[in-house]
């Protein structure tokens, strides 16, 4: 357990990679400066912050979310009119979930994806309804170096491509379609970002929203991208999390990718999501300098050969 010298909050990690259990807080009240800037930290570190039996109000959790920044309005979601940066996702076997059943970061068919998202659970089936998340940090430091030399230098375009079949048909919906093209003009991103508080290299790709690499042929990018996505089905980068009722999760969006399995049917599950507009610089940051040294790298456990390097099982099977 790890706890800050000004703040009670105390963030328990749940593996090696990625997510920590936050306790001592309540997020009913007002955060203290401390306690804000200790969960700032432990949100860059380990990337996925879980906090149990939070019994909160939604005005609540829209005041927790607006101590990290902006909150942003989901161009096609299921926003609640009176709260449009809200959006409740209410599921179950008469009204099936929207495609959260592929690995994703949040709305990287922005010039500026957002920097987090906080998800509260009101109703959680009795079984199913797990959310997977991946460290796409650890993603990229498994990479051989071959590879990250490759990659770090490339960028790739991104599209809301799930929401396309929603404007065709009729003369209407297509010109509604030909603004939101003007709006979301298929920015480019670094296939590795840089972590604008840890300084470490991110793949930053999905499956959902990526469609192309700059400069590369269709079948040569697409070759390539299928690699990447691949990298965030590693069970080692990988946290599941089971919902419970009252529980928070924040994740962010920088570093991490996220897959909502539709397994939970026909039963009910209701949450409410609020999404942290990105920073003021001008989209994700690629760098083609070394690795710097990063401070909030968590510790690897000790050797008991300390002249051997620590291996992950299938890098063992390879030598």
């Amino acid at each position: 357990m790890t706890q800050t010298d000004n703040s009670a909050i105390v963030a328990t990690p749940l593996n090696g990679h990625i997510g920590a259990e936050i306790s001592n807080i309540d997020l009913g009240r007002p955060l203290a400066q401390a306690d804000f800037d200790a969960l700032q930290a432990a949100l860059a570190r380990y990337e996925v912050l879980v906090f149990r039996d939070q019994d909160i109000s939604l005005e609540a959790q829209i005041a927790f979310a607006k101590r990290f920044g902006n909150l942003s309005t989901h161009p096609f979601a299921t926003n609640l009119p009176d709260v449009p940066e809200v959006i409740e996702f209410d599921n179950s076997g008469r009204n099936p979930a929207g495609p959260t059943d592929s690995w994703h970061s949040d709305e990287t068919f922005r010039a500026r994806p957002p920097m987090a998202t906080i998800l509260r659970a009101k109703v959680v089936p009795p079984y199913g309804g797990e959310t997977v998340f991946a460290s796409m940090t650890a993603a990229y430091d498994g990479l051989s170096e071959p590879m990250k030399v490759y990659v770090h230098r490339l960028r790739a375009r991104h599209d809301f491509k799930p929401w396309r079949h929603m404007f065709a048909g009729s003369k209407a919906a297509r010109m509604k379609l030909i603004e939101l093209e003007d709006e979301f003009p298929n920015p480019m991103h670094p296939i590795v970002r840089i972590h604008p508080v840890t300084g470490r290299r991110v793949l930053f790709v999905n499956p959902q929203f990526t469609v192309g690499i700059e400069g590369l042929k269709e079948d040569e990018g697409q070759t390539i991208l299928n690699f990447l996505y691949r990298q965030a089905m590693v069970p080692d980068y990988q946290l599941r999390l089971k919902w419970r009722p009252h529980t928070i999760v924040m994740w962010d969006n920088r570093s991490t990718q996220h897959y909502a399995p539709h397994d939970y049917y026909p039963h009910r599950r209701n949450m409410a999501r609020l999404t942290v507009e990105g920073g003021p610089v001008d989209g994700p940051v690629g760098d083609y300098e070394p690795q710097p040294e990063n401070p909030l790298k968590l510790a690897q456990p000790p050797s008991q050969d300390t002249d051997e390097k620590l291996l992950r099982p299938f890098e063992r099977a390879m030598m």
